[in-house]
């Protein structure tokens, strides 16, 4: 049987699946397929090249994350990945999805035809680059002729090819729908900022239906998706929610092995 986890997108508060697949691993729940958007791309491309989930959290915590910003001359976003590319090509051994130990599908928006793609074969830096580019903030990536830019944009949990994959699927949600106080929006970045979550979170909402576990680490909330020098606090946030829910994600697979065994015998 086959265990699929989608990843959400939601920029600094993606560290919290790194703690969600910690707490997986510390009780022997193994994802075979990866899908991720944005930051859950990365995550997940890191996780599906062979790291540990501790491994890519030291990763974390000895990069300078701040230098993902490193700002050049404005053209259609404000700066390039540059930095999150280098990361890529020095602790991942493949350049291609076939190379990675593990399945991994990556959601990019394509400005052209107005589109999501999931993509799982061919060069991989790119694709992942893109998936985390958001509009306005990160200059878009060029792939084939087309322009690409954060996979959250269209389909920020993405399901359809995790669901041809696997048998048994978790989806962690790092943008949790929840009400925000005025003070937050009351600026022109405010808006701005709000207006996107709010298209991202629209188009998360219906994938929740295919998952047979939903985690959302609610307590990311208060996060700025910017907010990188927190990452202490959003691990712990995804570690503790996984935890929590631990006996119904055993007792969800127990009864789905159960199901696959006899479909099987059949």
């Amino acid at each position: 049987m086959i265990t699929g986890i989608s990843l959400s997108g939601g920029g600094a508060r993606g560290i919290a699946h790194i703690g969600v697949l910690q707490a997986l691993e510390e009780n022997d729940i193994y994802p075979d397929v990866i899908s991720g958007a944005s930051a859950g791309a990365i995550v997940g491309a890191f996780y599906a090249s062979g790291m540990r989930p501790s491994q890519i959290f030291q990763l974390v915590r000895k990069s300078s994350l701040l230098r993902l910003f490193s700002f050049g001359i404005p053209n259609r976003g404000i700066t390039k990945l540059t930095y999150l590319k280098t990361l890529l090509d020095k602790n991942i051994k493949t350049e291609a999805f076939e190379g990675l130990d593990r399945k991994l599908i990556a959601s990019i928006s394509n400005l052209n035809t107005g589109l999501t793609e999931e993509v799982d074969t061919g060069p991989l830096y790119d694709v992942i680059v893109a998936s985390a580019s958001i509009p306005l903030v990160f200059q878009p990536v060029e792939i084939n002729g087309q322009i690409y830019v954060d996979g959250g944009l269209l389909n920020n949990l993405p399901m359809n090819k995790l669901r041809e994959a696997a048998d048994f699927i978790m989806g962690v949600n790092v943008m949790p729908d929840i009400e925000v106080e005025n003070d937050s929006i009351e600026s022109t970045i405010g808006v701005a900022t709000r207006s996107f979550q709010l298209s991202v979170i629209a188009n998360t909402r219906p994938n929740f239906q295919h998952c047979d576990v939903l985690i959302e680490p609610e307590k990311v909330h208060p996060y700025h998706v910017f907010q990188l020098n927190k990452y202490k606090e959003i691990y712990e946030i995804g570690y503790e929610k996984t935890l929590a829910l631990i006996p119904e994600i055993k007792d969800k697979l127990e009864l789905r092995k159960k199901a696959f065994m006899q479909k099987v015998k059949e």
